[in-house]
């Protein structure tokens, strides 16, 4: 029995990769898109970008990983149906509960890790994420592209002509402020560049004019040096600990639904074992390949009742779809493969 355990547990690896590295590829793909996109706001350099990068990993294996998994135990277990191994395995005096056995202490060991990357990892790496952004911003590392409008500098849109990136300077300069509804200011410089002393960040400013706009007067005048100051407050972020993290769940229903949520897709790798082999362990001279639906059906089934405890779901309902899935797989496992096999 062990070299069986052995056999179905390495056919499993097999398909387990050849199914999860492709969803993990573009999924990953999906998310380097998103995190390329803050480059808008700041500047991050290759490193940082793969930094990110690796704070999305939980949540990139947390969402690909239960697909994959029932994916793969719908593969294996039709493989080895249509190579005839398990009506050989049938004939030797196994039955069809014992050679699952090891599928189920997988699904209990995915299950276990899906658990521990939502509620230990995912936290953590929300907050780690959220941080290098807050400290990137504080560091006010802008990415202020020649010719295009839109941009700003605290409250002030700014627009530049062309930048000397080896001297980090900028050239011909336009800045606008509208300080309230009926007053407006108007900036010019010939150059300029970015200024950062002890958490305050501004922009120096050099040879030029500006004009200051209200109905009673219009107001001009020139400089040699004018400093504009980012006058935005910047907060320094606060890491939560894992428990009060979660904690928050007890006056957020928020919160608490994304927890059922969790929880929920966490248990889809063991739950699905017998929903899967129900309809995967089978004869080929009679039944045919419908592996394609089986996992369609049954990942469409679990996000469902997954979707729905986001939404409107509390622990009961948690506890009876639980309760529901498993005794549904179970019933029909006995009904359709052990009473035969």
């Amino acid at each position: 029995m062990v070299n069986v355990k052995g056999y179905i547990s390495s056919n499993f690896t097999k398909a387990f990769l050849t199914i999860f590295l492709p969803f993990f590829l573009i999924i990953s793909l999906v998310y380097l898109v998103k995190i390329s996109a803050l480059t808008a706001q700041i500047q991050i350099t290759f490193t940082e970008l793969l930094t990110l990068y690796s704070y999305s990993i939980p949540d990139i294996i947390f969402y690909t990983l239960p697909i994959s998994f029932v994916a793969s135990l719908a593969n294996v277990l039709m493989k080895l149906s249509q190579d005839n191994e398990l009506i050989a395995l049938y004939a030797l005096g196994l039955k069809a509960g014992k050679i699952l056995r090891s599928l189920l202490l997988l699904g209990l060991l995915f299950s276990l890790l899906l658990a521990s990357i939502s509620f230990l990892a995912m936290p953590l790496s929300k907050q780690f994420y959220k941080s290098f952004k807050e400290s990137k911003r504080a560091d006010a590392k802008l990415n202020i592209v020649p010719g295009k409008l839109g941009q700003k500098f605290g409250n002030y849109y700014i627009y530049v002509k062309e930048k000397d990136e080896k001297n980090n300077l900028f050239h011909d300069i336009v800045i606008y402020n509208r300080t309230n509804k009926n007053e407006e200011q108007f900036f010019a410089a010939k150059e300029g560049k970015l200024k950062k002393q002890k958490n305050i960040t501004s922009l120096l400013l050099q040879d030029g004019y500006g004009y200051t706009y209200s109905k009673e007067n219009l107001q001009q005048a020139e400089y040699k040096t004018l400093e504009v100051y980012d006058a935005n407050k910047k907060q320094a972020f606060h890491f939560e600990a894992i428990i009060a993290y979660w904690n928050k769940a007890k006056t957020d229903k928020k919160m608490m639904r994304k927890i059922l949520f969790y929880i929920f897709i966490s248990l889809i790798p063991l739950l699905s074992v017998y929903l899967i082999a129900a309809f995967t362990m089978i004869n080929p001279r009679y039944q045919a390949n419908r592996s394609f639906i089986i996992i369609f059906a049954v990942t469409l089934l679990f996000y469902l009742l997954a979707t729905v405890l986001q939404k409107w779901g509390n622990f009961l309902i948690l506890a009876a779809f639980i309760m529901v899935l498993f005794i549904l797989g179970r019933w029909l496992f006995a009904q359709r493969i052990a009473r035969f096999f």
